[in-house]
Formats: C-alpha cells, sequence, structure tokens
C-alpha cells in the first residue's frame, strides 16, 4: 500500500479564523451587535412600547 499525498495551497483550517467564532471578523462583516428587543423603526414612528 503507497503513502497517499494532498497537496493544497490553501492553508490548514484550524489557521483560518471562521467569522461566526472570530468576535472581530464577524464584527468587521455584520457590525456591531443590535439587542433583540429594540423596537423596529415602525414601532418607534407609532409610538408604540
Amino acid at each position: 500500500m503507497t503513502a497517499y499525498r494532498f497537496r493544497s495551497s490553501r492553508p490548514h483550517e484550524w489557521i483560518m479564523p471562521r467569522p461566526h467564532v472570530d468576535a472581530h471578523q464577524r464584527f468587521l462583516t455584520y457590525g456591531p451587535v443590535q439587542p433583540m428587543d429594540r423596537p423596529s423603526f415602525w414601532d418607534r414612528l407609532l409610538g408604540r412600547r
């Protein structure tokens, strides 16, 4: 049986940060965390809550 080698120019997965794990990358992609209980635009416009 022969040894199989696989070469790729892509770095290994543990080197590359994943967006949903790396907080800074998530911030750059989606912006700051927004509170979930914030009233919507229409609620604020109509004076609800």
